[in-house]
């Protein structure tokens, strides 16, 4: 078995993998990793963000062609196989992975295709498809190993109607109808992409109202909105089976309700990727959910081992991760530019996307801190109605009496750009924090200004 030395070894190549190899092998340190799948780019890559994102922007496109007045000189509205629409996703992977493979060349990372098992806190087995070995030994490691859906033993996911989050991408038809389990954010934007193509879905969900943990207004308009495109929300339901034929599949849940459906997608919660990496070797645990837990510094219990990404859980977003494996180098560098992901903007790809960043008003009611709404309809807006993206709203939540922003909500085209400038100004020091220095710098971002200005306006007339 050959051996190998490395300053650092990372165990993934997904967002936070790459961040942490990325920062490491820039400021000089020998770093090697290790991913699981044939190529680069780890889950994220290859069966979760990128894919997924590249079909919801293809059947954006569709939705809005269909739409759209102008277009009927060209033709009448065009449908398109869910098949047809999924060839466009896997360009788009074959393009990132080529340029992640230049990223770790470029920077001469060594990179290791197999299962990574623990031998001990410093030593990491690779085993390839061949079944060949090599040790891989590091002063520091970084398990940025990933996330898969969770899948409970009583469904059986081999039956081709029956498909979880990951498998939904070899989909090799268009259902007529479909039932998705689950209503978190992965549901939730699936509801949208499938109901995009003309697919009637019913979405079932566990909890009262969908996305509990958003602004409880613009949870309203995302059910609305799926509801207006033909999506049927059952919420308080749990499953009792999952029963899957020749010609369908039928969902029993407890309340005694029967679906019939075409086809059934698991979306319902995810679980890490450490059962068998060896942990036990290291005096390492997982929870319930596969995940591990780190200090502010991204440590597990034994110091010199990592932890970044899904793996950690919360708030289990791309961009956070990337962040936070670029955090954990910069510990393992002793970097001054070490900070602790904990304020992250979130970013749901439903259509309309939504995005928000601070507290929701619940969370201010409850804390009984004194604020004040501003709200901007994008229908009102100039550029919403130049674009044609008239649905949605933009909510920004301020101090009544210092004007401080503490919550920036949004529910429409754009939305993570737009909460994205809102959260570099909530991000200032001291008095460039309000409404009024909002009110009076965001025209330096002109395709968002109107929009914010409308709703500081409105925010301020309520109070002045």
């Amino acid at each position: 078995m050959a051996v190998y030395n490395y300053d650092v070894v990372v165990i993934g190549t997904g967002p936070a993998g790459e961040g942490a190899a990325m920062n490491a092998a820039k400021h000089g340190k020998r770093v090697a990793v290790v991913e699981m799948q044939s190529s680069v780019g780890g889950n994220c890559t290859h069966k979760g963000t990128i894919p997924s994102k590249a079909l919801r922007h293809a059947v954006k496109q569709i939705i809005q062609f269909n739409t759209n007045r102008m277009f009927r000189d060209i033709g009448e509205p065009r449908w398109f196989s869910f098949p047809k629409v999924l060839e466009r996703s896997q360009r788009v992977i074959e393009r990132q992975v080529q340029l992640r493979t230049n990223f770790y060349a470029r920077n001469r990372v060594d990179v290791y295709f197999g299962k990574a098992q623990f031998l001990d806190s410093h030593t990491v087995m690779v085993r390839d498809p061949h079944n060949a070995t090599e040790e891989l030994r590091a002063q520091k490691i970084v398990i940025a190993s990933g996330s898969r859906p969770y899948r409970p033993a009583d469904i059986n996911f081999r039956h081709p109607r029956v498909y979880c989050s990951d498998t939904v991408l070899t989909l090799g038809h268009t259902p007529r109808r479909l039932i998705i389990y689950g209503a978190g954010v992965i549901g939730c934007e699936y509801a949208s992409i499938f109901s995009g193509l003309g697919v009637k879905v019913d979405l079932i969900d566990n909890r009262d109202r969908l996305l509990s943990f958003l602004d409880a207004e613009i949870s309203d308009a995302l059910s609305y909105h799926l509801r207006n495109n033909g999506v049927l929300i059952r919420h308080n339901e749990d499953y009792e089976k999952v029963e899957a034929d020749e010609q369908g599949v039928t969902l029993s849940l407890k309340s005694g309700k029967k679906l019939r459906a075409d086809a059934f997608l698991w979306c319902n919660g995810r679980t890490g990727n450490t059962d068998d990496i060896g942990l036990d070797l290291v005096g390492l645990e997982a929870n319930g959910r596969g995940q591990l837990e780190v200090d502010q510094h991204y440590r597990t219990a034994v110091d010199h081992i990592y932890a970044v990404g899904d793996v950690i859980g919360w708030p289990s977003l791309a961009s956070a991760a990337y962040d936070q494996g670029r955090s954990a180098a910069a510990d393992i560098l002793d970097d001054d530019e070490f900070r602790f992901v904990n304020e992250v903007p979130t970013g749901i790809y439903t259509i309309p996307e939504i995005s928000s960043v601070g507290k929701t008003e619940h969370e201010l009611t409850e804390a009984k801190i004194p604020y004040e709404v501003g709200q901007a309809f994008f229908k009102d807006t100039a550029r919403a109605q130049i674009t044609g993206e008239t649905q949605g709203m933009l909510k920004i939540l301020f101090h009544r009496e210092t004007l401080e922003l503490l919550g920036i909500h949004c529910f429409g085209d754009s939305s993570s750009e737009i909460v994205h400038i809102g959260q570099a100004i909530m991000n200032q020091p001291g008095e460039n924090n309000t409404l009024r220095y909002f009110l009076n710098n965001t025209f330096n971002y002109p395709t968002m200004a109107e929009a914010y200005r409308v709703a500081a306006l409105n925010g301020l007339n309520r109070i002045f």
